[in-house]
């Protein structure tokens, strides 16, 4: 008989994907970093540090839930499969994009990141349904989904002022 799922049993599916939460949120976090340190809209600036605050924590919390579980404490280093590459050709164009300075341009990478994670939040949350770890997932998707539609209205209003 299989035992229940706890938060301190998860099954090995679970914890794998919740690595894979890990380290596209600390990729997320570095690329807001970056997109932080790069551009002149102090606005932005400050948007992109929060976002990227946001992210981190999200890590740390779902690291915790792996450590919590005896996994690896080397957790997030690699994200699984298909989601690997996208996510790093994310990373690329953002780190060429953020160096012009173009607001609209780095909104649209940004927000081309965010559409990733925010898949990446659905699939997971899809593949865990009834897991214990779903409060969890939920709390930090609504987040991500409201940072997301918030990047991607700035990248709209950019985009419409510069016609």
């Amino acid at each position: 008989m299989t035992p229940i799922e706890s938060i301190t049993n998860l099954n090995e599916e679970t914890v794998d994907r919740i690595k894979d939460l890990v380290c596209i949120n600390k990729d997320s976090a570095e690329g807001f970093q970056l997109a932080a340190e790069v551009v002149s809209d102090p606005e932005l600036k400050g948007l992109f540090s929060r976002m990227s605050s946001e992210r981190q924590a999200f890590a740390e919390e779902l690291r915790t839930y792996v450590l919590i579980n005896d996994e690896d404490t080397r957790v997030g280093d690699e994200i699984n499969g298909s989601w690997k590459g996208t996510f790093h050709r994310w990373w690329l164009e953002l780190r060429g994009t953020v160096s012009t300075g173009d607001k609209y341009a780095v909104l649209a990478e940004v927000e081309r990141g965010e559409d990733s994670i925010k898949a990446m939040y659905e699939e997971v949350i899809k593949e865990t349904s009834g897991s214990s770890m779903n409060d969890v997932l939920h709390h930090q998707y609504a987040l991500v989904k409201q940072g997301h539609d918030h990047i991607r209205d700035l990248r709209d209003a950019a985009k419409a002022k510069s016609n």
